[in-house]
């Protein structure tokens, strides 16, 4: 490349040296239309000719506490300065790794004291099932491996976590499967509509049960679930459908994780959700994301006292490690994060503004264009009808989702829906700006003139 070339809008809008996660990398070698976000502030993104957009997406689902914070940014200035890097392995630890794993075992639930930092959601979820392996190891029960996940998971995408996420987002690609079977979601088919949440989760606990009967609860070191279902469509259980889980896996000695990934750090009014809001005591928690708001990568998988009470004792070593783990400029970016939290009291304003932006997302049911607009506080999606004439490669999602960019809201497309997860400091204001754009990006794409032609084909 030469110098004429090394400015900042060629290498970012047409770049054909990176690659992109989760994109199409053919169409995009024969395009340059990539959206090329160059700057940032509060809930607003800027692209490289200047534009302002909300930042419906969070980023992916963990700016927290907006954009551009001043003392996040100082705080790992500072830490920089200080320690740049030193490793958590063997006999060495730096304080700014342990001061973190105090904090989060005081926010965590009440058995929850024990920590262990990776840098991403995919690898706090690979840690915690290659924890719990050792951990049946040392139990003396080396046969209880096998993984349950349910249908439209999503809990990361390396090669063990790829096989616990639905095999949609995997098709075509290897995994680890022959470890994980995938149950059923809490997800109503058409015809369970009318159905009382209480004989719902009947149905759910019996696809359980049969799972757990034909695998053997011998062979099942645990389930792994997301409170509330992310990628595939903020899929909301009904009340009482996480305590019925637990209670039944723990009767077969099955362990529970909890992927925290999105769910934590104020996205639902709480530090973690898994007790505040489902009312449940994992055995783990995962998370990543909202733990540093994306200014820094890092996670966390937060164990209980008998978990490691048993992979601590004489000769267990712990034969687990990242050259990252627990990362002091990481560690103190999460600090930070977390005191801006407290300090702005931003979990217990997401309570009251959450659930404003949760009124309006299911506002939108009224529209025609509109299946079913599901949200629980700043986690949402809408689901669209599909015309009867659509082509298969027609993408109603990403037709909205155009719509919406086109308005100054970029929102995440996914086949027919969209999906939405802000920062949680929007105003009020803001938040009404958003619905208003989508109720009129949504009435555009239902008047658009391929919709109409679809219509009455």
């Amino acid at each position: 490349m030469n110098n004429s070339e090394n400015n900042s809008d060629k290498i970012f809008s047409d770049d054909t040296h990176l690659i992109q996660s989760f994109a199409d990398l053919n169409n995009l070698k024969q395009s340059i239309g990539r959206l090329a976000i160059t700057g940032a502030k509060g809930v607003y993104v800027t692209d490289s000719e200047g534009k302002r957009y909300f930042d419906g997406m969070g980023g992916l689902w963990c700016v927290n506490i907006g954009h551009g914070n001043a003392d996040v940014i100082a705080a790992v200035t500072r830490q920089l300065e200080t320690l740049d890097y030193f490793s958590t392995f063997f006999e060495f630890t730096h304080p700014v790794a342990a001061e973190l794993a105090r904090k989060l075992a005081t926010l965590a639930p009440d058995r929850l004291n024990h920590v262990y930092f990776s840098n991403s959601g995919s690898v706090a979820n690979d840690t915690a099932i290659r924890i719990l392996h050792h951990y049946n190891n040392l139990r003396g029960h080396p046969k209880k491996k096998k993984i349950l996940s349910r249908v439209n998971a999503y809990h990361g995408s390396t090669y063990l976590a790829i096989a616990m996420t639905t095999p949609v987002f995997s098709q075509g690609w290897d995994a680890a499967r022959d470890l994980v079977h995938h149950i059923r979601c809490p997800k109503r088919e058409p015809d369970e509509m009318n159905l009382s949440d209480a004989d719902f989760i009947d149905i759910l606990a019996e696809d359980m049960e049969q799972a757990i009967s034909k695998i053997g609860a011998e062979n099942i070191a645990c389930f792994i679930a997301e409170p509330i279902m992310g990628a595939c469509g903020v899929i909301i259980p009904p009340e009482g459908y996480h305590k019925r889980m637990l209670d039944l896996v723990h009767a077969h000695d099955i362990k529970y994780i909890s992927d925290e990934v999105i769910t934590a750090f104020g996205r639902l009014g709480h530090m973690f959700a898994s007790k505040e809001v489902f009312g449940i005591e994992p055995d783990i928690i995962t998370t990543a994301k909202g733990l540093t708001s994306g200014y820094q990568p890092l996670a966390a998988t937060i164990l209980s006292d008998e978990i490691f009470d048993v992979i601590s004792q004489d000769g267990a070593a712990f034969l687990h490690g990242m050259t990252y783990s627990g990362h002091p400029a990481a560690c103190a970016c999460a600090l930070a994060n977390i005191a801006v939290m407290e300090r702005e009291a931003i979990p217990e304003q997401v309570r009251k503004t959450g659930k404003l932006f949760e009124a309006g997302i299911k506002s939108l049911a009224d529209l025609d264009l509109v299946k079913e607009a599901r949200a629980s506080h700043f986690m949402a999606a809408v689901e669209f009808n599909r015309p009867s004439g659509a082509p298969d490669n027609i993408n109603i999602g990403q037709l909205v989702g155009d719509a919406a960019r086109a308005r100054g809201l970029i929102v995440r497309p996914i086949t027919d829906a969209i999906v939405l997860s802000p920062p949680l400091i929007l105003s009020k204001d803001q938040i009404v700006e958003i619905h208003q754009i989508l109720h009129d990006a949504i009435n555009a794409v239902a008047q658009s003139q391929f919709m109409l032609e679809s219509s009455h084909v």
